[in-house]
């Protein structure tokens, strides 16, 4: 795995990854469990497209009003006792966070899961301000021990095996002797996390779903590092993208349901935490002080575009990654993005710029497995179609464009298709250019050298097809 994150292109890491079996036997054995979990939940199939065109519904209702709701959740949450706070930018947002904690003069951080965080290298940031920040949800404090990655948006540590984690509990858990048992390595982890909740000067969350009718913020899972993160320090921060605002509670359910069944096969998570306040007088526990981020990142692009704005309804179950073959053949490490597979594909170009992408969006069977079963049916593979167009065509003043776009762009290829184009469009340019073709085609050898080393070019057929069918017939 060191070798896939050490390399610097998108080809060196998926070629790294392809080569390593272990990886291979991890993800494969993996996503076909996941696969069958999710079949077993969802085994009535008029229920299921029932709730993924409620789900598309009410995420899509959410997004045509955003600004609204935006404005509306900013509201309500003051209300409540939350303060909010605007980023344009993951610097902007981890400048917040910074200030927020050096006010509090925070010096320990235990962090429950957050995509988010991860997309703006929040731990990285503290980090280099002498704050530690520990990550509580048990893959993400594996995967942090190893100094990695998340491979998956629901679970990070999946690429690992019993065997890896033993021996990193083993080197980074004092007084912990190999052992691969399960449980074992699961209160091993809750042991040495422990005391991390009460000696945590600040607790930072995620955000699921942020109720813009209530001023509610919802938080999935099924550990409790969340519920302890959020409410044993005396202060919570959570953050989130702009997207994760819905209109009302009651849209909340369905989107639940959708969210565990597609991400875990679960009919439910074990924790549903639902945060509209501070601590109030009298209650004996929760946080003194609650704030909300509100990341844009690029989120606001994606917006913009109508055709681009479905990558907004994502609500993060991973059911994409989870039936997608190529990300089943290369793991999530070998995108080099915080959203692997076929959801870091559309998103990430909005956050990165195509110039960081521009291998993503073609790195697909577009075989549509990901828009089947997307529970908010999202056109994931229309929606790559787009952006592989956006990559190779350059910005005009007409069409500025996304953010890199062109980044592809080559001027033999353009040149190519342009004369292909023209040749295409003309019947009598067309019929001397496939007789020249064929002409010209007999000349070529019948090996060539590297793909003729293991095969041969096919042979014409020496008999028509009508021959054929009547000595078929004879004999």
């Amino acid at each position: 795995m060191s070798e896939i994150i050490a390399t610097s292109t998108f080809s060196e890491r998926t070629t790294a990854a392809v080569n390593d079996p272990e990886l291979r036997k991890n993800f494969r054995g993996a996503m076909d469990f996941l696969i069958d979990k999710r079949k077993g939940v969802f085994d009535d199939e008029d229920e299921l497209q029932h709730l993924r065109r409620l789900g598309n519904r009410i995420r899509s209702r959410a997004l045509s009003k955003l600004p609204t709701l935006l404005e509306q959740l900013e509201r309500n949450l003051i209300a409540n006792g939350i303060q909010v706070h605007w980023a344009d930018t993951a610097e902007e947002a981890n400048r917040v966070i910074h200030s927020l904690m050096a006010t509090h003069n925070a010096r320990k951080v235990v962090k429950g899961k957050s995509m988010v965080s991860e997309e703006v290298e929040m731990n990285h940031y503290l980090e280099a301000r002498d704050i530690d920040c520990i990550e509580s949800d048990m893959g993400e404090y594996i995967i942090q021990l190893d100094n990695e990655k998340p491979s998956h948006i629901i679970m990070p540590a999946i690429h690992k095996s019993a065997k890896d984690v033993a021996q990193l509990f083993e080197q980074h858990i004092p007084g912990t002797e190999y052992n691969e048992d399960v449980d074992f390595l699961i209160q091993t982890g809750r042991k040495a996390l422990r005391k991390v909740f009460y000696e945590a000067d600040v607790g930072v969350s995620g955000v699921n779903f942020a109720v813009a009718e209530t001023g509610t913020l919802c938080l999935v899972e099924n550990e409790g590092n969340g519920r302890m993160s959020t409410t044993v320090p005396d202060v919570h921060i959570a953050i989130t993208g702009i997207e994760k605002v819905v209109e009302l509670l009651e849209d909340v359910p369905p989107l639940l349901s959708l969210l565990t069944r597609s991400a875990t096969g679960q009919a439910i998570t074990t924790y549903f935490n639902m945060i509209s306040s501070p601590r109030k007088e009298g209650e004996q526990d929760g946080p003194r002080e609650v704030h909300l981020v509100l990341l844009d990142n690029g989120r606001s692009q994606a917006y913009a575009d109508t055709d681009l704005r479905d990558t907004l309804n994502c609500i993060r179950c991973g059911a994409c990654i989870n039936h997608c073959p190529v990300y089943t053949r290369v793991g999530g490490h070998a995108y080099g993005t915080v959203y692997p597979g076929p959801i870091g594909k559309i998103i990430s170009p909005h956050l990165l710029g195509l110039e960081e992408t521009r291998d993503l969006p073609g790195a697909s069977s577009l075989c549509g497995a990901c828009g089947e079963v997307c529970p908010v049916k999202i056109p994931i593979p229309d929606i790559l179609l787009r952006l592989r167009q956006e990559s190779v065509h350059r910005p005009t003043a007409t069409h500025p464009g996304l953010k890199g776009q062109g980044a592809k762009y080559s001027r033999w290829e353009n040149a190519l298709w342009s004369t292909w184009a023209t040749i295409y469009g003309r019947p009598m340019l067309y019929s001397v250019f496939t007789r020249l073709a064929t002409t010209f085609g007999r000349l070529m050898p019948r090996r060539i050298t590297p793909w003729g080393q293991a095969r041969t070019l096919p042979q014409p057929a020496t008999k028509s097809l009508h021959q054929l069918v009547k000595e078929r017939q004879a004999s």
